[in-house]
């Protein structure tokens, strides 16, 4: 690993050598940059690794050497200080060297739409939106609506919305699936417990340059907006119904006022759903038995149930129960992301095997 690390940590050292003579060559520059951003982390526990290491050396020969009780006594207590640091920052680097999804970095497009249950699935999905948009903001991210089709109790049949923030892909990624609820409606009078259930999905925003969509595989359709209750919301037509010819998909965006900015919007949330469509397929292929480990994130695997009589929230892909409902309903799920993303490392930690971090 001591080699390893050195070589990161000389390209470390190079690139920053190099960014300083680029010059006026800003699209360089900033390549360079991204590059020495992402072998930081690894740079600074290296360094704190082999200082410990040092230190843990010293102890161990001052202890050999050392005649004087109460100087043996103080390397003893180092050494047992040292070992288990040692070992956590093993541990950490090995992580930090396993590869990245390249999409970490990434906005997010999150899709929620209502499943069963009718009008309290609708309201259901509106109570996702808030906690999603809420989580956002608590991390410093922007939440930006692109399309939306709302019920007229104050509920969702569908939404779909761009998280704009370093990282948020990493963050969000678990999140897509089912989400069930189980309460009492505001509309039911026996006081009967429902279930009902909305989907996620958490697509990473993809740019033009990542995938290539011939125009010959679009069909544009262009007509009227229309609010609630089929309230005319645009005189002329401004929004935009896009289907993808070869898979059917099909993107409509009607919430902006010009027809160029609902195509643009159109167009950014096809580009993620055909991206993620081949992510599917490739993460088929190369690692379906790690993946059944944490779930597919497929919207059809029933992920998280939200239990207001009890006010507990269960993941049910790592048995995780918080009882703490409205603060999870609020915005509060690092508890669940955090668990989620450890599994995930330690999971594809031990699917490149031990020789891949030596």
């Amino acid at each position: 690993m001591l080699e390893k690390l050195a070589g990161i940590e000389e390209r470390y050292e190079a690139l920053g050598r190099e960014l300083m003579g680029v010059g006026d060559d800003y699209q360089r520059a900033a390549e360079l940059g991204r590059e020495r951003s992402e072998l930081e982390a690894v740079v600074e526990k290296a360094r704190q690794y082999r200082q410990a290491l040092q230190q843990l050396e010293e102890a161990r020969a001052m202890l050999e050497s050392e005649e004087d009780d109460e100087l043996r006594a103080l390397a003893e207590a180092e050494i047992e200080e040292l070992e288990p640091q040692i070992e956590r920052l093993e541990n950490k680097i090995k992580g930090l060297l396993v590869p990245k999804d390249p999409r970490d970095d990434k906005n997010v497009i999150v899709e929620i739409r209502a499943g069963t249950g009718g009008d309290e699935a609708a309201l259901f999905a509106a109570d996702l939106y808030r906690m999603y948009t809420r989580y956002a903001e608590r991390q410093g991210w922007k939440a930006e609506i692109l399309s939306q089709n709302e019920i007229g109790i104050g509920g969702l049949k569908e939404i779909t919305f761009l998280i704009k923030g370093k990282g948020a892909y990493s963050k969000l990624k678990f999140e897509s699936g089912v989400h069930r609820v189980q309460r009492i409606p505001a509309t039911e009078s026996s006081g009967r417990i429902h279930t009902s259930t909305a989907t996620v999905a958490v697509l990473a925003e993809v740019e033009e340059v990542d995938i290539d969509i011939p125009a010959n595989d679009l069909r544009i359709d262009v007509y009227k907006s229309a609010g609630a209750g089929g309230q005319s919301v645009q005189k002329n037509s401004t929004a935009i119904r896009i289907t993808h010819l070869p898979t059917g998909m099909v993107v409509a965006c009607q919430d902006e006022r010009s027809q160029l900015q609902n195509k643009l919007r159109a167009m950014a949330i096809l580009r993620a759903r055909l991206y993620e469509q081949e992510e599917e397929k490739r993460r088929a292929k190369i690692d379906a038995a790690r993946r059944s480990q944490i779930g597919t994130g497929e919207r059809s695997e029933k992920i998280r149930t939200y239990n207001y009589p009890q006010s507990r929230v269960t993941d049910h892909r790592i048995n995780l129960s918080v009882h703490n409902l409205p603060n999870v309903m609020e915005g509060y799920i690092d508890e669940f992301i955090e668990e989620l993303t450890t599994r995930d490392e330690a999971e594809r930690l031990a699917s490149v095997g031990m020789d891949d971090t030596k």
